[in-house]
């Protein structure tokens, strides 16, 4: 009787102790369905892959049609009973206990193939008892409710094997460029290597120890009897190369810049992305080289950092050198940075100017100059007296443009900047000739693709199209900017004037052998060193500074910067064939400006539109 009543009470006991264990078990059929973060995958204009981000999931795979050598692999690893336990191995479980006790260590799990199941699919990686138990009851309802085979093919479609990668096709492709259905022995037993600590065997940071560990899965197969030691050996002697996907670490500086655009564009939700972007990867690897080779060279300058963007005369970005190293700095100074500009302004101030009735032959006097207690003065502190405003923009005279300032009126030149696509807020003041606002290396040089595609607004872009894993296109770029800003005679002129500047001017460190024009720029103590400058194909925009505008020793825009931009468009043109610039054509009659209270221009429309997205000068 006595018996009786505690065999009863001892159900009941273990009943309450299940219960007690079991009643916040998450909902098994939800956890079932996938939920992670999405893939954002980021394709070149040429379809090569850029970059993968999220949680990488490959399509879901078989067992029965994998390689037998994956499965075989991970068992010989992981769980050799698998076959033939009931969700727990009794047998490994003791070995693993007394394997520890004698080491004073945990140096062996007991886990099956069944609880990692139960713990990747439905658990957190908490180490606690109350988990460790729950873990326990689940794949034991998993041997109820699922085959063997299933539950083998959930954990290779679930499992995470570095990199951020889940599942064995994912990791396939990531690692080797190909299916997981054409795993070879080697890349087989890599797989199931990783499985102990993805990221101490991961082939792409750690090959040698990987290698390593990838051996010692061989061994378990042997001592597993899945494969023999004349096998192994033959395996170990054979292609064992990891091809992993790489890119540049300054790439990643465009990566950056264009992700944070996605959301702009289409809703991510939970799913997979594919953006096809406008980088080019041979462009890319001459804007480092020149950039790289700019930075060692502007080391006895007090240069730390450097920039360079390059874009088409429609705005599709193809480069983006955002910083000297990615790795330690991902402020992205291309996009993010306003900087003083310098001179690099003076060709929006030019442009006022001609656009209010002034010619490139039209004569002002660089002479000295004082309003309102400040006075502007030329870098070489010399003055040319009369001078045409063309040869005043190519000798980069400061007095010039504030005279050209004052005489169309401070709000025009901040109205036409605005039109060509600058959104910072620039003061009617009149230093703004001479580029004492602060302006982003992505939007000046956007600017000068005005003139260089013949008068053309210019929207700067790294999305050409955006679809999901089924190949529906949720987003396409159509159009290809504002339409005309500026008329064709006045962008023909600014070309004229800006060649001659590369000519015969502050530029000279940037000529090439084909037609191309652009203007240096330098702010107040040689804090920012700027070229920008075009061909009919191609424009190209250099910074260079340090981030907390420490002095440069006496680097200026047409130094170093120059060198840079001409490295980078001479190696970028070497297959394009020289073509000319759009030239003037026919002047539009147009009224005389007289005052500084100069004709307005419609700026507000470019300052709204790109407004959704993200001191003393000398040359």
């Amino acid at each position: 009787m006595y018996v009786g009543a505690t065999l009863v009470w001892g159900v009941v006991a273990v009943i309450g102790v299940v219960a007690y264990f079991a009643y916040d078990l998450p909902d098994v059929e939800q956890a079932l369905a996938a939920t992670r973060r999405p893939t954002i995958t980021l394709l070149a204009a040429n379809g090569t892959r850029l970059l993968t981000v999220g949680d990488i999931h490959g399509g879901a795979v078989a067992l029965n049609d994998l390689p037998v050598a994956l499965p075989q692999a991970i068992m010989a690893t992981e769980d050799r009973r698998y076959y033939s336990h009931f969700g727990l191995d009794v047998i490994g479980l003791a070995r693993a206990t007394y394997t520890n006790i004698m080491a004073g260590r945990v140096v062996q799990g007991g886990s099956t193939i069944t609880q990692q199941v139960a713990k990747n699919v439905f658990l957190t990686p908490e180490r606690t008892f109350r988990r460790k138990v729950q873990e326990l009851l689940l794949a034991l309802w998993l041997e109820r409710k699922f085959s063997k085979d299933q539950i083998f093919t959930v954990y290779l479609n679930r499992v995470y094997l570095g990199s951020g990668t889940y599942g064995v096709e994912a990791a396939a492709q990531r690692y080797f460029q190909k299916s997981a259905h054409r795993l070879t022995i080697w890349q087989s037993a890599m797989l199931a290597g990783l499985l102990k600590a993805p990221s101490r065997y991961n082939p792409i940071h750690n090959p040698d120890r990987a290698k390593r560990r990838t051996e010692q899965v061989l061994a378990n197969m042997v001592a597993a009897g899945y494969l023999s030691a004349a096998d192994a050996r033959a395996v170990k002697n054979g292609d064992t190369k990891i091809r992993p996907v790489r890119s540049s670490r300054r790439s990643r500086y465009f990566s950056d810049w264009v992700l944070s655009q996605v959301s702009s564009y289409v809703s991510v939700n939970d799913r997979d992305l594919t953006v096809f972007t406008t980088f080019d990867s041979r462009l890319q690897a001459d804007a480092e080289i020149a950039i790289t080779k700019a930075l060692k060279k502007g080391r006895a300058g007090n240069v730390d950092q450097a920039a360079l963007i390059a874009m088409t005369p429609t705005g599709a970005v193809r480069a983006l050198v955002g910083g000297a190293n990615y790795g330690q700095s991902q402020f992205n100074r291309a996009t993010q940075a306003r900087r003083q500009p310098g001179s690099a302004i003076k060709p929006i101030v030019f442009l006022a100017g001609l656009e209010s009735g002034m010619t490139p032959t039209t004569v002002i006097d660089d002479a000295p100059l004082t309003i309102d207690g400040w006075t502007p003065r030329n870098f070489s502190r010399a003055y040319q007296g009369p001078v045409s405003i063309e040869m005043a923009l190519a000798k980069s005279l400061n007095t010039v443009a504030v005279r050209i300032a004052r005489k169309v009126g401070y709000k025009t030149v901040v109205d036409t900047a605005h039109r060509l696509g600058i959104t910072a807020d620039l003061e009617p003041i009149p230093s703004l000739a001479l580029g004492t606002g602060g302006i982003s290396l992505l939007e000046l040089t956007a600017a000068y693709g005005t003139f260089a595609n013949g008068g053309y607004g210019v929207w700067p872009y790294g999305i050409e199209k955006i679809s999901d894993t089924e190949g529906a296109v949720l987003y396409r770029r159509q159009g290809s900017g504002p339409g005309r800003i500026i008329d064709a005679w006045a962008a023909g002129t600014m070309n004229t004037m800006l060649a001659t500047a590369i000519t015969s001017g502050t530029g000279k460190n940037a000529r090439l052998d084909r037609p191309v024009a652009g203007k240096t720029g330098t702010s107040q103590n040689f804090g920012d060193a700027w070229f920008i400058g075009y061909s009919a194909d191609l424009v190209a925009g250099v910074w260079m500074g340090n981030d907390d505008v420490a002095p440069m020793k006496r680097v200026t825009g047409g130094g170093l910067p120059a060198r840079a931009w001409r490295d980078f468009m001479a190696s970028a043109h070497q297959k394009t064939p020289p073509r000319n610039l759009p030239a003037p054509g026919d002047r539009p009659t147009r009224p005389q400006a007289s005052s500084d209270s100069g004709p307005a221009q419609q700026g507000s429309f470019w300052k709204t539109i790109l407004g959704i997205f993200g001191g003393k000068d000398n040359k």
